[in-house]
């Protein structure tokens, strides 16, 4: 991981333009770290970058996945620890890209093994309401309860599935974290967390999701057949489903992604803000030509310092 630098961020914080006119400025290769980017398909549902983008310098994992097949923090690990060693392997220096926090963490901090998902307790867990889910996992882990999505039905029943599998509290597992790969080190984990001022970041999540519309993602979705349950938690994905379903019309389909859109960029933030220690950059205060010459001064720095 000597060669690799982390730009991280919130949705819409333009994070994805000025990686890759920082990447191509030091003659880097990106390795995207977003859940729903991984995905083959949906390509205006999850924000992929525009082929001018793509074809400034080399991007890897995004579009990798099939939309069927479930993903989960140890196996993006895995391949993206094989991408950045492969970038690595012909001397190009790798910058990691995106705003899934736990994905980012589990570069950076490895991973917990995890109990494999036992089928017979996960039906009898699926089986359950939302609130006997969340009355379950107040009785058994207060703790992980309170740091669980609620509303999150999958979240759910793998915290108590990890409670009653392994006997311990799910939150002590820390949601799968592990101890640094190198105990005490920062160098392993140095890059920038990238943000905007509130208003403006939220303006541009509405422009993006009105954009998104513009360009044809109601087709998009319609014509997506088998997801998994790990990319349907896409954020657009259920409310364009319901607007093709009749259940609303599209100002409110609109309206509550963008409102969705939002809350998870507010969420990124707060996680970012505490669970890394990444230099921050307030995009607010630049230009972007001056954006990428910052971080690419700290980028080669970083490089050169790991070298000596």
């Amino acid at each position: 991981m000597r060669r690799t630098f982390f730009i991280v961020g919130p949705t819409a914080s333009g994070k994805t333009e000025l990686a890759a006119d920082v990447a191509q400025e030091i003659r880097a290769e990106i390795v995207s770290a977003d859940a729903f980017q991984i995905y083959q398909g949906l390509n205006l549902l999850t924000a992929k970058p525009e082929a001018e983008t793509l074809q400034k310098v080399a991007h890897h994992l995004i579009g990798l996945t099939p939309l069927h097949e479930e993903m989960n923090a140890e196996k993006f690990r895995q391949t993206a620890t094989r991408a950045i060693d492969e970038i690595h392997s012909r001397g190009k220096f790798a910058i990691v890209v995106g705003g899934s926090g736990l994905y980012i963490k589990a570069l950076t901090h490895g991973l917990t093994p995890l109990p494999e998902p036992d089928p017979k307790l996960r039906k009898k867990l699926n089986a359950m309401s939302l609130n006997e889910l969340r009355s379950e996992l107040v009785r058994l882990d207060p703790q992980a309860a309170r740091k669980t999505d609620i509303n999150n039905k999958r979240r759910l029943v793998r915290a108590l599935e990890i409670c009653l599998l392994t006997g311990r509290l799910a939150s002590t597992v820390a949601l799968g974290l592990g101890n640094p790969v190198r105990p005490g080190s920062t160098i392993l984990s140095r890059g920038i967390f990238v943000f905007r001022d509130r208003e403006e970041l939220c303006a541009r999540i509405n422009v993006r999701v009105e954009a998104m519309f513009h360009k044809g993602v109601i087709e998009e979705v319609r014509a997506a057949t088998a997801v998994s349950a790990t990319a349907s938690q896409m954020i657009g994905l259920r409310q364009i489903r319901d607007l093709l379903g009749g259940k609303m019309s599209i100002v409110q389909c609109v309206g509550e992604i963008q409102q969705a859109t939002r809350r998870y960029a507010k969420r990124q933030l707060t996680w970012f803000r505490h669970q890394t220690n990444f230099e921050p950059l307030n995009l607010s205060l630049f230009t972007h030509n001056e954006g990428v010459k910052w971080i690419s001064q700290r980028a080669l720095r970083s490089f050169a310092l790991r070298n000596d």
